[in-house]
Order: structure tokens, then C-alpha cells, then sequence
């Protein structure tokens, strides 16, 4: 008797050992890609300095001659001198890595519909690997700026497809975790980044070493098979079938009796494969589209413009750009927790983080530049203390000392700029984390990668922005993270007008999205989780 491709799924295992292995490779994959997505953090940082003469030289070869970089590492800004009116440069740099991921996931997205997962997959490592070394061996900086441009192509584009087939592997109840591990695994890249960064200080020999890893996963990567469920949605249902018997095998299955009944969303000879427009003209479609596309944009705004501001902090460098990776680590299993429960669930766990990392961020315009605020709930000598101080940096450990000396006893609590910072950073990695997995869900198979490629479009556009909004400081030191405390609360109010998906049927073509059987398995899904709250 045929069957469809998740009771193909149920009979060959949904994560066996063979899945285990392919996710684990592609998830490793993210150390690289987010060693190659924070480099310009390191490799264009800013040291400070000390020109010896009045006024900057109008030649660079003058330049050279009178400034003293205090530090002990080398960067794109030492070496070619980005300072005063060329410190934009690097800024520019950045931006021009996130116009690239734009464009590669505009292109590859749709290409891998068309074309399949793997070989575009493929291509996309291969050239992001061999720009990586474009990058470490630049002559000047026109040629670093390009270079980080086609990085960002081929980077974005390639780290987009190993997330769809990472999905794609896995029967549908693992894909929140694979979709969590993988960018779990991608914080835990920018704190390895930090710490290679601490050992290489010479920025060239940091961009090689940051790049290398890549051609080991490119070797292996021509090892992993194609995605079935892409296979599936192609009607190329005999192929799909091989590659569930490889899982199953690998699964330490025996040999199945399979055989797959034939796609609803199957394209005719004379009929083209659903591409991107179709995301406009199915009126389901286009407003989840567009509601996904603000949502992805905010995220991307306050992930990296929090990321790329770790060197504004102060502090040893190599350190904030370490917890700034490691501090959305606990984001991973309070996504694990939260979006499987039925009384919150993708949609409501997504914006209650998106919310909490709007006001983290808001909270800091009650701050000053460079103090703490601490508050006092207790007794001592002097009496009761439910009281709110706000102090300098500098002042902080005569206060608790103060404190230690009148026997206060009870509870106290320190806020700071950089803690709040890292709160907001970890709620919106949080979101970051479950809108992959969502928007994974609400897409068909057909269209599922279209769909994550234009979200993805206009993440990028956030990732844009973000390396200028730190420069709002100068206007306050408050402003950037209230541009990014005002965008999360936003983004987390306009999630209420998505769908819930969690244990609702996954659709194949977009011909499910209208069929009755779908629609009636989502309302008594819909059902279930109204009576269980």
C-alpha cells in the first residue's frame, strides 16, 4: 500500500542514527558560518591611538609616521589606517557582508527549490570558502570590501540550504530541535571565534584560520544524500524512496517495504514549479509573508546590532565578543521548553521573547552613560532598605562595601547598560531561534525554502542597518538600544496575527494549504489545544 512521507518517515525513524550523524555535521557547520558572519567584530576592531602631532596627516604614507596604535593586535584599521573620516569604512564593510546574505537569500533559496538542496548547497561552500580566502589575502581595502560582499552571497545562501535540509532529514516533531541545536551551536561559534581571535592577534592569520574548517566540511559534504521530502515534492518519488531506505538502513532498520504514493503538489509536464510569486498571489500566503518578513528584520536589527556593539562595552574586547555568543546558550532550552508546550507554543513563546527583549533594551534610558543601578531590599543598622540607587561604574564597590559595613541583610539586585544589553541579546537570540523553526511550519514543502529565503531577505536589510546604529550614540547614549527596545516590542505585538503550528499538519504543496482534510486536522488541532489551556 503507498504512503505518504511522514508515515515513511514513522516506519524508517524520525531521528535514528542516521540523522543523528547528518544533523550533527550540518550543525557543526554553523562554527563556521558564524565565524565567518562576526569576523569584521575582530578583524576591523578599533584600538586606541595617539596621533603626535596636531591635526591628521593628509597622506596615509604621513599617517603612518605620526599615529601609535595601543594595542596588541592588528586589524584592517591599523593597517590601513581607518580612522577619523575613514572609520566608516569599516562600518561599510559589514554592511556590504549583509547586502550579500540579501542577495544569497533572494537567489539560492528559489534556486534549491528548483535545482535541489545538496548541489546548491554545495556550490554555495565551496566559493564561500574560496572568497574567505580572498578576505585573508586582500591587498587593500577595495578588495577586502568586495570580497566580504561575495562572502556574504555565498555564506548566507549556503547556511540558509543546511538549515532547510537539517529540517529536511528529521521526521517534523524533531525539527524544533534541530532548528534550536543549529543555532545553539551558531552562539557557541561566535564565542570560539572570540577565543581564536585571543590566541591569533595578527587579524590576516586569523581570517585564514577562521576559513580553513571550511574545506574539511566542504569534502564531506559531498557524502550527504539529497533531502527526500525535496525529492517527494518533485515527484521524484523513486529517489525519495532510496534515500528513506539509506536512513532506515542507517537507522539500523531492516530493509523496508516501501513504496510512496505520488505528491498532491506534483507539477505537471506542462506546468511550471511554484516559485516566489506564488507567495503573493496565495492570499494566505502573503500576509504571513509579510508579517514574517517585519518579524525576521527586527530580529536580525537587534541580534547583530547588540553583537556588533560588544566593543563599545569596554572591557577586555575578546571577552565581550565571548558572552556575547555565550549568553544565548540558556536561550536554547527555554526555547525547548516553552514551544512545546500547548499553553504557549511557537507563536506566543516567540512574542513574549520579542517583548522581554524590547524592554530590556528600554530600560537602559533610565540609566546614565557608564552607571548601576542597584536595588536594596532589606534591613540593617540604619533601618529599612527598599530603596533604588543609581551610581557610577567606579562608585560600585564603595557601595557594597558600605553596605557590608551597616549588616544589611536581605536581597539586592545590579542593573547596568552591559547586563541589560546582554538580557535583551539573549531574549532576542531566543526569538531568533524559534522563528526559523516557525517559519519552517507555516510554509509548504514546495515553497518552504522560497519562503525562508525572502524572510531571510529581509532579515538581511536589519543586518544592514545594524552596524550604523550604534553610531547613534551621539546623539545619547541611549538611543541605539532604544531603536532596538521599540523595534522588539513591535515585531512581538504583530506575532498575535500568525497562526499557532504547533502539532498541526506539515503541507506538502500548496494545494494542501486549501484542501479539506488539512483544514480539518487543523481545526481539531486547534481544538485540542483550546480545551487543554
Amino acid at each position: 500500500m503507498a504512503a505518504g512521507l511522514e508515515e515513511a518517515f514513522g516506519a524508517a525513524g524520525e531521528f535514528g542514527g542516521a540523522q543523528r550523524r547528518l544533523t550533527a555535521f550540518l550543525v557543526l557547520l554553523q562554527v563556521y558560518v558564524a565565524c565567518q558572519s562576526m569576523l569584521i567584530v575582530l578583524v576591523g576592531a578599533m584600538p586606541e591611538y595617539r596621533i603626535d602631532q596636531e591635526g591628521i596627516p593628509a597622506s596615509k604614507a604621513e599617517l603612518a609616521k605620526h599615529i601609535h596604535f595601543m594595542s596588541n593586535f592588528t586589524s584592517i584599521v591599523t593597517e590601513w589606517y581607518l580612522i577619523e573620516q575613514e572609520a566608516y569604512k569599516v562600518s561599510l564593510a559589514s554592511s556590504l557582508f549583509f547586502a550579500g546574505l540579501l542577495i544569497g537569500n533572494i537567489t539560492f533559496g528559489p534556486l534549491s527549490d528548483k535545482l535541489g538542496r545538496k548541489p546548491v548547497y554545495i556550490s554555495g561552500l565551496f566559493f564561500d570558502v574560496l572568497f574567505g580566502y580572498v578576505t585573508a589575502l586582500a591587498p587593500n581595502y577595495g578588495v577586502f570590501a568586495v570580497s566580504r560582499f561575495f562572502v556574504g552571497i555565498v555564506n548566507g545562501g549556503m547556511a540558509l540550504v543546511s538549515f532547510v535540509l537539517t529540517q529536511e532529514y528529521v521526521g517534523k516533531s524533531f525539527w524544533s530541535f534541530t532548528g534550536s541545536l543549529t543555532n545553539l551551536t551558531f552562539a557557541v561559534g561566535i564565542a570560539v571565534y572570540a577565543l581564536l581571535g585571543y590566541c591569533v592577534r595578527e587579524w590576516r592569520h586569523l581570517a585564514l584560520v577562521s576559513n580553513t574548517p571550511g574545506v574539511i566540511f566542504l569534502l564531506l559534504s559531498f557524502m550527504l544524500p539529497e533531502s527526500p521530502r525535496w525529492l517527494y515534492s518533485q515527484g521524484k518519488t523513486a529517489e525519495a524512496e532510496d534515500v528513506m531506505q539509506y536512513i532506515a538502513l542507517g537507522n539500523g532498520k531492516e530493509r523496508l517495504n516501501l513504496k510512496l504514493k505520488p505528491s498532491a503538489g506534483t507539477s505537471r509536464k506542462d506546468e511550471s514549479p511554484p516559485g516566489i510569486l506564488n507567495l503573493v498571489k496565495h492570499p494566505v500566503l502573503r500576509w504571513r509573508t509579510i508579517i514574517l518578513m517585519y518579524i525576521w528584520y527586527v530580529c536580525s536589527l537587534v541580534y547583530y546590532g547588540l553583537t556588533l556593539n560588544a566593543g563599545e562595552l569596554g572591557g577586555n574586547l575578546y571577552l565581550n565578543v565571548a558572552l556575547y555568543g555565550l549568553v544565548e546558550v540558556p536561550a536554547f532550552p527555554l526555547c525547548m521548553f516553552f514551544i512545546e508546550k500547548p499553553w504557549s507554543g511557537r507563536r506566543k513563546t516567540m512574542m513574549c521573547f520579542l517583548i522581554f527583549a524590547g524592554i530590556a533594551c528600554m530600560f537602559t534610558m533610565f540609566l546614565p552613560k557608564n552607571s548601576v543601578l542597584i536595588f536594596l531590599c532589606g534591613k540593617s543598622n540604619t533601618g529599612s532598605w527598599p530603596r533604588m540607587i543609581c551610581i557610577s561604574q567606579a562608585e560600585r564597590n564603595s557601595a557594597l562595601s558600605m553596605m557590608k559595613m551597616s549588616h544589611f541583610r536581605g536581597c539586592s539586585l545590579l542593573l547596568s547598560p552591559t547586563l541589560l544589553a546582554l538580557c535583551g541579546k539573549m531574549m532576542v537570540s531566543a526569538a531568533f531561534n524559534i522563528v526559523y523553526i516557525y517559519t519552517s511550519e507555516l510554509y509548504p514543502t514546495v515553497l518552504r525554502n522560497a519562503g525562508l529565503g525572502v524572510c531571510s531577505m529581509s532579515c538581511r536589510f536589519g543586518g544592514i542597518l545594524a552596524p550604523f546604529v550604534p553610531s547613534m550614540k551621539s546623539l545619547s547614549p541611549s538611543v541605539p538600544l532604544v531603536v532596538f527596545g521599540i523595534s522588539g516590542l513591535s515585531a512581538g505585538f504583530l506575532t498575535l496575527l500568525l497562526p499557532e503550528t504547533l502539532n498541526k499538519p506539515i503541507a506538502e504543496s500548496i494545494e494542501d494549504l486549501q484542501s479539506p482534510k488539512y483544514r480539518v486536522l487543523i481545526n481539531e488541532k486547534a481544538n485540542q489545544l483550546e480545551e487543554s489551556t
